[in-house]
């Protein structure tokens, strides 16, 4: 529990770091709003032929009767919008980081140096540090992909496809919402996505506790624009703390003790 609290810790420090440096949340609102121009018109584009597709989809109940029809195909329906949403969700984030990868590359530089020390850069190209993060964005969206029609299968189970089905989705969401995420700080600091993805299944209920309550605050309309860049330096701050406890396990900070700017980073059990 203890490093889920600490994941929203961090969560709560990002946005806080925009708000006492206000010219990056203003830089911060285009790529968002360019991305959420596109996302909404797909997903309005979805409400409206989610029910045609699943029309489409089932016609062996075409002679069912009423009311078993409409409760079949509304039930479809609503699963075919859920797993839009669901993808939309994920992607949005790695679509806005690559729209505005010079800006929110700049941005976790200055989280490191407002908190002291170095600014890893990564050395490379902006065409190739574009390459790169589209590279690894497909490959977790093709796991995104996988998990999210293993749940829109799971769907179909009466009770735990409306509970338990929907509640995983979000978890399942955030974690890699936080894997997009924290990519910027640690490509800056040329870490390969293996090594990357390693890092957070070594804390996962940290990467819950800072990926699941954005998922759920994305859902609502202009909300992940005005928190994306709070976002990136939450993340940022997030990244320092586990690089430096993954490096430095013998010198790790006790639980509680202070480590800059945000929460301390919950010790390693």
């Amino acid at each position: 529990m203890r490093d889920l609290a600490g994941g929203f810790r961090y969560l709560l420090a990002g946005q806080r770091w925009v708000l006492r440096h206000g010219r990056w949340l203003g830089f911060g609102l285009l790529p968002g709003l360019v991305s959420l121009v596109l996302y909404a018109g797909a997903l309005i584009g979805l409400g409206y032929g989610a029910d045609d597709f699943t029309a489409w989809a089932t016609p062996f109940a075409d002679d069912w009767g009423s009311p078993w029809l409409g409760f079949f195909r509304g039930f479809l329906t609503a699963l075919v919008y859920c797993l839009g949403l669901f993808l939309a969700v994920i992607t949005f984030t790695a679509v806005t980081l690559l729209i505005g990868q010079p800006f929110y590359e700049s941005l976790s530089e200055q989280v490191d140096r407002s908190e002291g020390g170095d600014a890893p850069e990564s050395g490379l190209p902006l065409w190739l540090e574009l390459w790169v993060s589209a590279r690894d964005s497909l490959k977790v969206l093709g796991r995104v992909v996988v998990y999210g029609l293993l749940l829109f299968a799971l769907g179909f189970i009466p009770v735990i496809g409306q509970t338990v089905v929907p509640a995983l989705g979000f978890c399942v969401s955030g974690y890699f919402l936080t894997q997009e995420l924290t990519a910027v700080a640690l490509q800056r600091r040329k870490v390969e996505l293996p090594e990357r993805l390693a890092l957070l299944r070594s804390r996962r209920l940290l990467v819950l506790g800072f990926g699941v309550p954005l998922v759920l605050a994305f859902l609502v309309p202009l909300v992940a624009v005005f928190l994306m860049p709070g976002a990136v330096a939450g993340a940022t701050l997030m990244v320092r703390d586990l690089m430096r406890v993954d490096e430095e396990p013998s010198e790790a900070p006790a639980a509680g003790a202070p480590t800059g700017f945000g929460p301390p980073p919950p010790a390693y059990s």
